[in-house]
């Protein structure tokens, strides 16, 4: 089975050769990828998952600001009835990963995250969705 996956990037955070490369990494992995580009809203991102009717969504945020962004978007998401799985990575202090996997979130990838790791992490987060 083909998987297809949302790679997003939120708020003002312009750093974006990180995503692109996991992006690449599912694609070569046989997922199916669509990336939102750069600057999108919680908002946006939802209305993107939902018309695009992905299995997941990768999150990217470097910028300091998930304990802000994180919850839009999970909220975002059961507004409209989604339970999409949100696979975090980036820059994300550890003393916060305890309250962003309370809030919903499915796994945390921190940098320097290997090909395999990104790709079990998306797949596990999947797979437990449909279980």
């Amino acid at each position: 089975m083909t998987y297809r996956v949302l790679v997003a990037k939120v708020g003002l955070d312009g750093h974006d050769r990180g995503v692109k490369i996991v992006g690449r990494i599912l694609r070569d992995a046989g997922f199916e990828v669509i990336y939102t580009g750069l600057q999108q809203t919680p908002e946006m991102v939802v209305a993107t998952a939902r018309d695009e009717d992905v299995d997941a969504i990768g999150l990217s945020l470097l910028s300091g600001a998930h304990m802000g962004l994180v919850p839009k978007l999970i909220e975002g998401l059961r507004s409209a009835g989604l339970d999409t799985p949100v696979v975090l990575g980036g820059i994300i202090p550890s003393a916060d990963m305890d309250k962003l996997r309370a809030m919903g979130v499915a796994e945390i990838l921190t940098p320097g995250a290997s090909a395999d790791e990104i790709v079990e992490a998306m797949t596990r987060a999947i797979e437990q969705d449909t279980e």
